[in-house]
Order: structure tokens, then sequence, then C-alpha cells
């Protein structure tokens, strides 16, 4: 085999694994969709919802760039909550420029309700590997994605 069929060989490897990871998480991203909808959330709101119960309260213009979602997104967003009253905004005492997002009573009840059922769900949608093998891919992505970031920064 010469180096330009090896060439092609690879290119069409590379393809199909970009083709099989983007199948693989736009049917992992449907299940868990499904689950968070059955609480009553949309994915949005359950990614807010769960970094402000998991890591304490946020300014809520940083919001956006934790959970990966537009800042144009994230007053809609905390509006929602709040009127669902499961967050509500402090403004900051020290700087009147910075409103805090932070988790309700209601809001700590529902996701101690929820957050262990919606890791039993994760838990039941990558069921279909064991844990060897989920540690491997956990790891052979890490490698893909540092390799993927590294590439965009170098052009």
């Amino acid at each position: 085999m010469d180096k330009q069929e090896n060439q092609q060989i690879e290119e069409e490897l590379s393809l199909k694994l970009f083709i099989v990871l983007s199948h693989a998480l736009q049917s992992i991203k449907k299940r868990v969709e499904e689950d968070i909808r059955s609480y009553g959330l949309n994915p949005t709101e359950f990614a807010v919802l769960e970094l402000i119960y998991s890591k304490g309260d946020q300014p809520i213009q940083k919001i956006g760039e934790k959970v990966l979602i537009a800042s144009s997104s994230i007053t809609y967003v905390v509006d929602k909550l709040e009127r669902k009253k499961l967050l509500k905004r402090i403004p900051c005492p020290t700087d009147r420029r910075i409103t805090y997002a932070a988790i309700t009573a209601e809001g700590t009840n529902k996701m101690n309700e929820i957050f262990p059922k919606h890791r039993e769900g994760i838990h039941e949608i990558v069921g279909g590997l064991d844990s060897d093998e989920k540690e491997s891919i956990i790891q052979q992505l890490k490698k893909l994605g540092y390799y993927a970031e590294e590439l965009s920064v170098e052009k």
C-alpha cells in the first residue's frame, strides 16, 4: 500500500469516526432531553438549575459560559425558573451591576427529588458499556477534544 492509499484510508476512517460520534451523541442527547423533560423542565432550564444547585449562587452574567448557552438566553431562562419559583434573583451588595441567581427552597426540593433519578437515567442511557469501556472512551474523547482545541488555536 502506498502513502496516498494509506492517507485515503485514514481520511475515510476519520470521517467514519466523526459520523459515528455525531450519531451516538445525537441519540444520547435525545434520550437525556426526554429524561429532563419528564421532570417538567427543558434542557436549558435544567442546566442552569443544576449549576446553581451544585455550585451555589451564580452571577447571572456568568451562567451562560458555564452551561454553554448564549448570554442572550440567560435572562429568559432565569425568568422562567423564577416564575416556576425554582430560582430567585439576589442583588450583589457590593456591586450594583451584578445580580446573582440563587436556588429557592422549592428549587432545592425539586433537585433533591429529580437529580438522583436523572443520574440513574444517564446511567441507563450509557448502560451499553461496561466500566472499563466507559473509562477508555472518556480518556480517548478527552485526548481527541484537547487535540481538536489545539488545532483551532494554531489557525
